[in-house]
């Protein structure tokens, strides 16, 4: 008995440093594309948002501490932690809690095998609790003099976005990545081959195009969606989010020639549509995948019935 009350805080303790080791490790990832907004450094893809929110929902918000540690390290790459930053932290830590909060409190699904779940993950996954984060963390640098307050704005909108896509786009992919499973039928693994590729090689023309060919990703994500479901959906949609943000670091294709301001506009609106197209249509054609399964077997089940009932042959 004492052995297993031992190991119950004990396996509490490995996650809360096995979700603070991730969400440092994605945080480095995310600094590697990261941009100056008025002087404070932002990622249009903040990873550790994903990471957050998908260990809440494995572990549950007893992990809450790895998600404040992880900031903490996060924020010691960057510059010298100072007492006021505690701010940044806390945002962090609320955003992804209210975020969980708020998907529990609606019957959210991991599986995400429902137009509502995609719906609810994107409303009150991302765009709403990811203020918490935002607001909190701009203020911090506003009342530590890092960041003047007439570009509060600008700041606080990057933050905000950069959080978001963190959630929209790599939530889902953890969250699938547990149930799925590489399929048998050699002719289903050479089309996720070609589509692989075919995402990669589309998308890296587009953004390194001066033409504006952009919208030539969407096809392929209804590809992916259609045929794969979210399994094949939201690995497309990062790869699509991140070869973008290559380009518009780089200021490479259609990025190049604008002012940092509209070369964010337009890759938040690439990311964020990309997104959205994966993992609704995603959820909806696996939701419609279901009913037709239900369906069948409310119609087996009906054939047995009438199959009892009928008089016998004579």
């Amino acid at each position: 008995m004492r052995t297993v009350e031992w190991r119950r805080p004990a396996g509490t303790l490995l996650r809360i440093l096995g979700v603070a080791v991730a969400y440092y490790a994605t945080g480095r990832l995310g600094l590697l594309l990261h941009v100056s907004v008025e002087g404070a450094v932002v990622t249009p893809l903040w990873l550790p948002t994903g990471i957050a929110l998908a260990s809440l929902l494995w572990f549950g918000p007893r992990i809450w501490p790895g998600l404040a540690l992880g900031t903490y390290l996060a924020i010691e790459r960057i510059s010298e932690f100072d007492l006021v930053d505690l701010g940044i932290i806390a945002g962090n830590t609320l955003g992804p809690l209210c975020a969980y909060a708020l998907l529990r409190r609606v019957g959210f699904r991991p599986e995400l095998d429902r137009l509502r779940d995609g719906l609810a993950l994107v409303f009150l996954g991302g765009l709403l609790p990811m203020l918490i984060s935002a607001t909190t963390g701009t203020w911090t640098l506003v009342f530590t003099g890092d960041l003047p307050i007439q570009s509060f704005w600008p700041v606080w909108s990057a933050w905000w976005a950069g959080d978001t896509m963190g959630v929209l786009l790599l939530t889902p992919l953890l969250l699938v990545l547990r149930r799925a499973r590489l399929p048998r039928d050699p002719y289903r693994v050479a089309e996720a081959a070609a589509l692989a590729v075919t995402v990669s090689g589309v998308t890296l023309a587009a953004t390194r195009s001066s033409l504006s060919l952009l919208f030539l990703v969407f096809p392929l994500l209804i590809w992916a969606a259609v045929r794969f479901r979210l399994p094949g959906a939201a690995p497309c949609a990062l790869l699509v989010s991140v070869l973008a943000i290559t380009a518009a670091t780089d200021r490479a294709g259609p990025f190049a020639g604008h002012t940092l301001l509209e070369i964010m506009v337009n890759l938040q609106a690439l990311n964020g549509a990309a997104a959205l197209t994966a993992l609704l249509l995603a959820a909806l054609v696996t939701e419609q995948d279901n009913i037709r399964l239900k369906i069948e077997e409310v119609c087996e089940d009906l054939a047995e019935v009438v199959a009892r009932l009928a008089p016998p042959k004579e």
